[in-house]
């Protein structure tokens, strides 16, 4: 709908109030209801929201150093664009409607911190150079017969699952939840986050849905809204979702693979395919996975943003541990899928569930282009067999700090993302190192409390 549309459809309503958020930088959604007049007002101007949020963490915690907001300038309201080509209805809320925003101002220049403004800048780059960016990500999370008071009372231990047991690709334990399962399906399709694929992932109560591809704006945003939306079906259902990468040590982690191809203007040919090579590979599938070869020690908190990110990235887990690529194989970094003309494309297997869309589609989306633009050779033979044991081209960075510090010290991130974004990204991510590193664990009160 463009303006005139959205505007003459709440008129027509009646509507009072609508909704809108956006993404901080850890992916989290932020927003609030405001009231039509308000709305109807700022379609031009623009609104103004509280630069907090991209001065706190997860928790509402100050950070204690970063230059873009703080103590030091007051937290003043920034600009904010709604983009009302995001407007839907959400479902569960009596079709209240609802938008998707940046913080940018009515020319389009985005905050340095505003992760989708960040995606934006990435894909305005892409489509000077001529090509549609075609993405979709895919995510596996737990489900647990807990609400928020229950997780406090029970200081997130002992747990029940939604179902026991391991039981991946189950028909059984959908239609045991058919309710939840449906409502999940059913009203995603209606708030136009339609869904490739639903099905049980191996491990108690976990699910996995893969999101139909779309252009990467447009898949960014269904993927910050699906972690979302889902956490809100779960609580109609007195349930409770989580995204976290490893929520337990002897079970699979969550995974946030992201699928990725590029086309012509017009989307109609597949620039990836290419039937006369070996592996059906074009020229430039090759040198957009070498990019990303190359470019991964430098974003990697981009695809792995928090400490228990890398709890996930461990042998034998279904997830990467090494620097590697291959036609169809889950073992490594980067999985080439090559079945179809149509649905050639390169998997990205780094990201966890725990990923913020539109921070990991963007250093997707830039390390590729950064090995088109140099023209960049693919180097790395293809594994063959197991990647866990292939270190030849490097392994992936066991700990959240020492991957930041990587990245802020590299001059690669900051050609491809701006030196602005990755300054005040990496020290949110040493911050985040620095809560962890003062904390008394469960692991440290069992082993040496009573012993030592």
């Amino acid at each position: 709908m463009n303006e005139h549309q959205i505007t003459a459809y709440i008129q027509e309503n009646n509507i009072q109030k609508i909704k809108f958020a956006f993404a901080d930088i850890d992916g989290v959604l932020r927003g609030k209801v405001i009231h039509s007049k308000k709305f109807l007002d700022g379609l031009q101007s623009g609104y103004g929201f509280c630069d907090v949020v991209f001065g706190w963490d997860s928790s509402d915690v100050c950070y204690d150093s970063v230059q873009l907001t703080g103590w030091h300038t007051g937290y003043p309201d920034k600009p904010c664009h709604i983009d009302l080509s995001t407007f839907r209805t959400v479902p569960w809320q009596d079709n209240l409607p609802f938008f998707l925003g940046d913080f940018s101002d009515v020319d389009g220049n985005g905050l340095e911190a505003c992760p989708r403004s960040l995606l934006k800048r990435v894909t305005k780059q892409c489509e000077a150079m001529g090509y549609h960016p075609e993405f979709a990500q895919e995510f596996e999370w737990f489900n647990f017969k807990e609400t928020p008071q229950t997780l406090q009372a029970k200081s997130f231990t002992n747990l029940e699952p939604l179902t026991p047991g391991m039981f991946g690709y189950s028909i059984l334990r959908t239609s045991e939840n058919s309710d939840f399962c449906r409502d999940i399906v059913d009203l995603l399709t209606q708030f136009n986050i339609p869904l490739e694929g639903f099905h049980t992932e191996t491990g108690p109560g976990v699910y996995e849905a893969a999101i139909l591809h779309s252009h990467v704006i447009e898949a960014a945003d269904r993927a910050v809204l699906l972690k979302t939306a889902i956490k809100e079906i779960a609580y109609k259902h007195g349930i409770t979702a989580t995204f976290m990468a490893k929520w337990n040590e002897s079970l699979p982690g969550c995974g946030g693979h992201i699928h990725q191809s590029l086309w012509d203007k017009e989307h109609v040919n597949n620039l990836f395919y290419d039937g006369t090579d070996a592996n059906k590979m074009s020229e430039l599938h090759k040198q957009y996975l070498a990019g990303q070869l190359y470019c991964l020690p430098h974003i990697l908190p981009m695809y792995a943003p928090t400490i228990n990110s890398y709890k996930r990235l461990i042998e034998g887990a279904w997830a990467p541990t090494t620097i590697t690529w291959a036609v169809e194989n889950r073992t490594v970094a980067f999985r080439v899928i090559n079945s179809a003309k149509g649905y050639t494309r390169l998997e990205t297997r780094i990201p966890g569930a725990d990923t913020n869309p539109y921070l990991a589609m963007a250093a997707a989306l830039a390390s590729g282009l950064y090995g088109i633009k140099n023209k960049l050779s693919l180097d790395i033979p293809q594994t063959i067999g197991n990647g866990y044991q292939n270190s030849a081209n490097g392994k992936i960075q066991p700990n959240l700090y020492e991957a930041t510090v990587d990245m802020q010290q590299s001059a690669i991130a900051k050609e491809i993302l701006g030196a602005d974004f990755v300054d005040h990204f990496t020290k949110t991510r040493l911050w985040e190192c620095k809560q962890y590193a003062k904390s008394v664990t469960d692991w440290e009160l069992k082993r040496y409390f009573e012993i030592i």
